[in-house]
């Protein structure tokens, strides 16, 4: 897995502060999308264990009150993501007390593969749906589009 953008402070993308993953990969190429630059697989760096530790050292630092992390894109789910992703969150729940994880994809809740639902089994809010750029409203909160759903899966 690529990723295009590591944020170890952001208080934009879910509540809080947070730490917050961007990945490489989209194959939605949705019509006014922000972040083009991540659609392509191999765009940014590769993500290697090192990363994955700064992360979970992040995530459990003390000096800053983090909520949790934040996973985007290009698209967490994407096929080619699911392996290194799945991985990663079952770090952050093993690893990471009481820090919740966000996850936008373009993919539906209703139409996952089995490894897509693995992770999203794992997070707390799962953001779905393309961004449909007719639908845009900029007065939404933590997504672009009126269609797209956000999913409080754990209370």
């Amino acid at each position: 897995m690529h990723f295009h953008k590591y944020y170890p402070v952001d208080v934009v993308n879910g509540p809080g502060t947070r730490c917050t993953l961007f990945v490489s990969g989209c194959e939605h190429a949705c019509r006014g999308c922000y972040n083009q630059s991540t659609w392509r697989l191999d765009s940014g760096s590769l993500f290697t264990e090192i990363q994955e530790d700064q992360i979970i050292a992040d995530l459990n630092d003390t000096r800053i009150k983090r909520r949790g992390l934040s996973l985007s894109g290009g698209d967490p789910l994407h096929p080619s993501n699911t392996a290194d992703v799945l991985k990663l969150v079952k770090r952050v729940k093993t690893e990471c007390v009481g820090k919740d994880i966000w996850l936008w994809s373009g993919y539906t809740l209703a139409k996952l593969s089995a490894d897509q639902q693995a992770i999203v089994d794992l997070v707390d809010v799962f953001v779905d749906g393309k961004f449909e750029e007719k639908l845009k409203d900029a007065k939404l909160i933590w997504r672009g589009s009126s269609n797209q759903v956000i999913h409080q899966l754990t209370e």
